[in-house]
């Protein structure tokens, strides 16, 4: 296989996706176009006035995908990286992600082109403030709630909770997820994806006969996902023993010390340093000795380049749109088992759904019915696809994506075209 992979837009990754299962589904042109086009896409440039007094403006985003299923749901990227391609491909793989669990969602994003570890704390604040007043014409409990993704934390939704609920007047907790939980938020979301990436991963080890004991861990990523899912695999006996962040990585053939490499990163704020473990880099991360693969960074990270490289079996997409076209092409043709990001990932947005309701209710539930709910809608999730893959002969990605389409194209159906 060539190295050489022109580099797909995320959009383009994401329609490319979404036209393979549509293809399988053998889906009418009309509704093709109507599940491709995103229902609206909001750009705002607004100023921040930095800590010296200087007027600094900067560009931020808000698509919809997808309200046929409910109010639409999604996070929130502080990235230098981000634009209106990245958000809107985003925006479609929540939709897909919300349908195959089952919740009553449709799909959004947003985000502001900025690098957050450059700003003061109070710089911070009135970007994230401005930036929520700007989108707020879309926000709502009923029409748009989003949550937290990379560059965000508890603290911005509660910048973001407390900005729309001074315009309405009132507090209003259920307009954002991922919030502390002293205004509203709820029990295990820090923790919910990582944890479901790990209860996909557990069950696709025991399809495929794997051991815990005997499976070898490498996670790319050692942020909140990553990190998580780290532990979680470690709680599960399996050996970590690679893992990375933005400063490097580190390797450990007899299985890293996951507790003590938290507890430094949590200090230290990155890995850089950790005595236990021999330096390496990111290639050196994805390209070890191991058997699972978790990439829980940023997209497009397993490309033509990368994949050859990987000696894991199955890789479990803790990330979003981690894997390119033809680096899953080539994984695929290889014999890999891919647990796709919408579905492995979906822990997160499931225990926002959880926070959702126990705001609109004022009723909140304690940490284990929310961890024994997460793992139900989780496994259910990843039977249904499994089964699906088994019986079509499919991959797990283009099973997710055609039982996820399939329900949004039943909801367009049932509910028709206005007027």
């Amino acid at each position: 296989m060539s190295a050489m992979e022109r580099r797909h837009t995320a959009s383009e990754v994401a329609q490319a996706q979404f036209e393979k299962a549509a293809r399988y589904l053998r889906l009418n042109d009309d509704m093709i176009a109507f599940l491709a086009t995103p229902k609206r896409e909001l750009i705002v440039h607004f100023p921040v006035v930095m800590d010296d007094g200087r007027i600094r403006m900067f560009t931020g985003y808000r698509v919809h995908h997808s309200t046929i299923k409910g109010p639409t749901k999604g996070g929130i990227r502080y990235h230098p990286d981000v634009n209106l391609d990245e958000v809107r491909a985003l925006a479609m793989w929540m939709t897909w992600k919300c349908a195959l669990m089952n919740l009553p969602f449709g799909g959004a994003k947003g985000g502001v082109a900025v690098d957050p570890r450059q700003l003061s704390l109070g710089e911070l604040r009135r970007l994230t403030r401005r930036y929520a007043t700007e989108i707020s014409i879309l926000m709502s409990p009923e029409g748009d709630i989003p949550a937290p993704d990379v560059g965000t934390n508890p603290q911005i939704m509660a910048w973001i909770m407390d900005t729309y609920s001074m315009h309405r007047g009132y507090t209003t907790p259920a307009v954002v997820t991922g919030k502390p939980i002293s205004i509203g938020g709820s029990q295990c979301r820090l923790e919910a994806t990582g944890t479901g990436v790990m209860v996909t991963t557990i069950e696709a080890m025991k399809k495929l006969g794997m051991e815990p004991r005997a499976t070898r861990v490498a996670v790319q990523g050692f942020g909140n996902v990553g990190s998580i899912s780290a532990l979680r695999m470690y709680e599960q006996g399996c050996r970590v023993v690679a893992v990375s962040d933005v400063t490097g990585g580190l390797y450990k053939a007899e299985g890293l010390d996951i507790p003590a490499l938290l507890a430094y990163a949590q200090q230290h704020g990155n890995i850089a340093g950790f005595p236990d473990g021999e330096p390496t880099d990111n290639l050196g991360v994805l390209s070890c000795e191991c058997d699972v693969l978790i990439p829980a960074a940023l997209e497009g990270q397993l490309s033509a380049s990368v994949v050859p490289h990987i000696k894991a079996r199955l890789i479990a997409e803790g990330a979003n749109g981690p894997t390119t076209l033809r680096g899953e092409q080539y994984l695929l043709e290889k014999g890999v088992v891919i647990i796709p990001d919408i579905l492995c990932n979906a822990g997160g947005v499931t225990v926002s759904y959880f926070e959702w309701v126990q705001d609109l209710q004022s009723y909140f539930w304690g940490e284990q019915e929310i961890m024994n709910r997460l793992q139900r809608v989780m496994l259910e999730g990843f039977h249904t696809v499994w089964d699906l893959a088994k019986a079509e002969k499919i991959d797990l990605r283009t099973a997710a994506y055609a039982i996820a389409i399939r329900r949004v194209a039943e909801a367009i159906e049932a509910r028709g075209i206005y007027p």
